[in-house]
């Protein structure tokens, strides 16, 4: 009878949360300028999100990984979460920031109050610094390529002429 009782608790726990989490027209965008964050920091395409307002906890969803242009180049998971506070989202996974040729891990965005005009993206030993206004609207999103396939623009380089055996080649 107590393990009936300790279920129908915790139900009832995980459904307040969920009641209490967005209102249904409200969408991720507006609660980024709510929080004194610009909507485009997350790309077109969120397909779902959760937000708890008591804890700001977050999670976005995109059909897949892509990749966004702004300054730089942003590589989305296909779920990203984070803990949105006022003009700041910590504890953040699913971005990575491009430079010169690696990626780095977003663990964190912040924004200046009052603004400087400056976004600040935490890649762990370094706080990358944008122009905000680049992330005043939401970017297209161009799926990611997979590392093993092939592009089409490559497969000139890797043809192999057939009436040669491999003799008298310089």
């Amino acid at each position: 009878m107590m393990r009936i009782v300790q279920l129908a608790i915790l139900c009832f726990s995980i459904a307040a949360v969920i009641s209490i989490s967005t209102a249904d027209d409200e969408s991720i965008y507006e609660i980024l300028k709510e929080n004194g964050l610009p909507s485009g920091i997350f790309p077109k395409g969120v397909t779902e999100f959760n937000f708890d307002v008591r804890t700001g906890r977050f999670s976005v969803y995109l059909n897949r990984p892509c990749d966004a242009k702004y300054e730089t180049e942003l590589r989305y998971e296909a779920n990203v979460t984070g803990t949105i506070s006022d003009a700041h989202i910590g504890d953040l996974t699913g971005i990575s920031a491009q430079d010169l040729f690696l990626w780095f891990q977003v663990k964190g965005i912040r924004v200046d109050v009052p603004s400087s005009g400056l976004i600040y993206f935490d890649v762990g030993v370094v706080h990358k610094q944008y122009s905000l206004s680049f992330f005043d609207t939401p970017r297209d999103c161009v799926a990611v390529r997979g590392e093993n396939e092939v592009q089409p623009s490559m497969l000139s380089l890797y043809q192999v002429d057939e009436t040669t055996t491999g003799r008298n080649i310089i």
